[in-house]
């Protein structure tokens, strides 16, 4: 039989990617699945969902806004509006689709649309990135079917019961990939001899981390290594046309960058925030890392998954507050300490769960 399925969530990459290595792997083990995904308007998914060739559909949801801007007011006294439409819509959509299995990974529209799912009396299962899960997650995991997690101890949000410890699923292209690839190196016009380093800040960006790396340009190129920085989009449209003007053969400045798995290959050296998605694929790069959490995540939930790996000399870490002063410093002190990066790779790699997708994957066919 053709299997269906709805995939619901996003709003960063870190829900949108779990979402397409779950896609994936199901249409890997399902040629002939249907899969539809579930997405918030003007939201990073509605572009990246059809790059990856898959069909969606968006709904006019948002979160709450906490400023006390008349914007911010205005929004909030249109939400439950929108949300009674959202749910009218995810509830047409799922009707008409027909969905086997309805999957939420998180965000704004993974609400509406699992909990039309649940009243159509569909099976359902959340896969939650975090060790503090988002309101939504919390909220459905009272009637959803079951919960994949990555971390321990989640039971302090999620019935018992319902949890199966998977870890993140992390996308088949940086499972299989490959170290030192000449393609990579090609693709990016990059020489394998020169050891390069690695700047991402999460789809949406890193202010600290961007205006650090704007900063030490100089320091870097000095030094006759490679640089891929990716700004995320925001701070790319702002970025001075002076700064641009330093990329070269050596430095590539980009908003985002598609092909990760290209990135991670080329990497002597990667600076990253500490979203979960972000760990889970480091983790199986294997490549040393130096961790500046995001300060303002939901119970400061980067710095606790950032601490597991510093903690074990499987990652440096450096606070937001203190990367002005410690990131640059400590980003060349590294490049030229070939056994701390080598204690840090192999450390690191302990921390991977290559099954994980596997194991979400099998939970969501027993459903």
């Amino acid at each position: 039989m053709k299997k269906r399925f709805i995939i619901s969530g996003g709003g960063t990459g870190g829900h949108i990617f779990p979402a397409l290595a779950i896609a994936n792997r199901l249409k890997k083990e399902n040629p002939k699945a249907e899969i539809l995904f579930i997405g918030a308007k003007n939201k990073m998914e509605m572009k990246r969902i059809p790059e990856a060739g898959y069909n969606i559909v968006g709904l006019d949801i948002w979160g709450i806004n906490r400023d006390f801007t008349l914007k911010g007011i205005y929004n909030n006294l249109r939400l439950p509006f929108a949300l009674l439409k959202s749910m009218l819509v995810a509830k047409k959509t799922i009707r008409n689709f027909t969905p086997d299995v309805a999957i939420g990974v998180g965000g704004f529209a993974s609400g509406p649309a699992l909990k039309s799912a649940i009243s159509l009396g569909i099976p359902t299962l959340i896969q939650e990135q975090n060790s503090f899960p988002g309101v939504t997650n919390r909220i459905l995991a009272k009637k959803v079917n079951k919960i994949c997690v990555a971390y321990d101890d989640m039971e302090n949000y999620f019935p018992a019961e319902k949890i199966i410890k998977t870890g993140n699923p992390v996308r088949e292209e940086i499972l299989n990939i490959v170290i030192k690839n000449e393609e990579a190196f090609k693709f990016f016009g990059f020489k394998k001899e020169r050891k390069t380093i690695l700047v991402v800040g999460g789809s949406l960006g890193a202010f600290s981390i961007n205006k650090c790396i704007a900063d030490g340009l100089d320091e870097i190129e000095k030094r006759g290594v490679q640089l891929l920085w990716q700004t995320g989009e925001l701070f790319y449209k702002n970025i001075s046309p002076d700064l641009l003007k330093r990329e070269n053969e050596r430095i590539k400045i980009v908003p985002f960058i598609k092909n990760m798995d290209f990135a991670y290959s080329v990497a002597d050296i990667i600076v990253s925030r500490a979203g979960a998605l972000a760990i889970a694929e480091l983790t199986i790069v294997g490549a040393p890392t130096i961790l500046v959490p995001f300060p303002y995540a939901a119970e400061d939930h980067q710095t606790k998954n950032a601490k597991a790996l510093a903690d074990r000399s499987a990652a440096w870490m450096i606070s937001d507050q203190e990367a002005p002063e410690k990131l640059m410093p400590k980003l060349l002190q590294l490049l030229n300490d070939e056994k701390e990066c080598k204690i840090m790779g192999d450390n690191i790699r302990k921390f991977a769960k290559p099954r994980a997708i596997d194991d979400i994957v099998n939970q969501i066919m027993a459903l």
